[in-house]
């Protein structure tokens, strides 16, 4: 069984593979086929369902999260391997912002005018 922190690198792995060769019958190619509208439209339905299961009180509740955060995650993945982004660049990207407040981090995106 794959290490947890592996288990994106796998999975973005197969994705990437799925768009270099684009089996019919996959979930994933069909998302590739919709475009950035069709695999939005889906990160935005799974984050709201983030947010239903995050109120849900108790173990069914927890278990819930998890689950469509992972839904989320999935189709995150593939909206980055949609436009060739890396996951490497993303761990970059927060690496960058490690030993940063999220404040100020903020704020250095703030337009200057």
């Amino acid at each position: 069984m794959s290490q947890p922190a592996g288990v994106l690198h796998e999975l973005m792995s197969v994705i990437e593979d799925r768009k270099a060769n684009p089996p019919q019958k996959s979930y994933t190619t069909h998302l590739f086929r919709g475009g950035v509208d069709k695999i939005g439209g889906k990160i935005v339905e799974e984050a709201g369902e983030v947010v239903e299961a995050a109120g849900e009180a108790g173990e069914e509740g927890r278990q819930h999260l998890i689950y469509e955060a992972g839904d989320l995650i999935y189709h995150l993945l593939v909206m980055l391997g949609h436009r060739d982004i890396r996951l490497e660049e993303v761990e970059a990207e927060l690496a960058r912002r490690f030993n940063m407040s999220g404040l100020d981090e903020k704020a250095s995106r703030r337009d200057p005018s």
